[in-house]
């Protein structure tokens, strides 16, 4: 009996990641019903909306936001134009094409394109360029049931790198797992396979990937089975509305990549509804 609480308290931390190359495939309602199937486990599950710039699993869960938990800063570079030569060194460094400079003239930062990975000010020989810490996104928290939390990270509105608050968001998120002691924490990525995303993958045991049997649901989950092939992060696929297009495409692309179809999910009027109604909690695959 004691070797069995002693395991227990020392299990392990699972990070399942929902993903997929193309939007509005389902990843969303996916994460929502896995979260459910381990609650009727009674698992301790922290659900994660890394889709910071348009989250909407709290939308699905019928649930407000409220006041955010923490804020999230990222440092931009202020110039000091009396210390400046205009070397032009800073420009040339950036590799997000954030910092324009005309000949003879001071460089010019545009904040739109800047991924805060503060290169220019460690660059600068002449200590020109100082960190300028701002307000990007915040991170907030809801808690359903006793054994179901859901956090949410949101980046203030037209923010072109959202990088940073996936970042703040994931810290948040398992360091507040690991202190309720959950089971499972489900990272709800963004579409595509851009820096967000790959913030999310880093570190999974495993990452579903939602596809729909469509031209553009196959090209992308190639994309996105790719990246996770290269992350080292195990994948299986979700197939989302399977009963409305033809599967043949996804099927070859499950085969090259050696992994399988998890799950085929028919399209349902009862789980657009639920869907619609933030009622999905409630709603269990089984009833399709």
């Amino acid at each position: 009996m004691k070797k069995q609480k002693l395991k227990h308290r020392t299990q392990k931390l699972k990070k399942f990641v929902i993903t997929g190359g193309k939007g509005g495939t389902g990843k969303s309602t996916v994460a929502v019903l896995f979260a459910n199937k381990f609650i009727r486990k009674n698992k301790r599950i922290v659900l994660v909306d890394c889709d910071v710039e348009c989250p909407n699993d709290y939308l699905l869960l019928g649930q407000k936001l409220g006041k955010p938990r923490e804020r999230v800063y990222a440092e931009f570079p202020k110039l000091i134009k009396e210390k400046c030569t205009k070397c032009g060194l800073c420009a040339k460094t950036c590799r997000s094409n954030a910092i324009f400079q005309a000949p003879g003239e001071h460089p010019v930062f545009i904040k739109e394109l800047c991924s805060a990975c503060g290169a220019c000010w460690l660059v600068c020989p002449f200590g020109a360029i100082k960190p300028e810490k701002e307000e990007v996104g915040q991170i907030f928290f809801n808690k359903m049931k006793d054994n179901f939390w859901l956090i949410t990270g949101a980046a203030n509105p037209g923010l072109e790198e959202t990088g940073p608050i996936v970042t703040q968001t994931k810290k948040f998120a398992l360091k507040f797992a690991r202190k309720i002691k959950a089971e499972i924490v489900l990272f709800d990525t963004a579409p595509g396979t851009h820096c967000p995303v790959i913030t999310a993958l880093l570190g999974s045991d495993l990452a579903f990937c939602v596809t729909e049997p469509t031209p553009m649901g196959t090209h992308d989950l190639n994309l996105i089975l790719d990246l996770c092939q290269k992350l080292k992060v195990s994948a299986k696929v979700i197939l989302n509305q399977a009963d409305l297009g033809d599967k043949k495409g996804v099927k070859k692309i499950v085969k090259k990549f050696k992994t399988k179809i998890e799950k085929e999910i028919p399209y349902s009027k009862r789980l657009v509804e639920a869907y619609s109604k933030g009622k999905l909690l409630n709603f269990q695959l089984c009833q399709i």
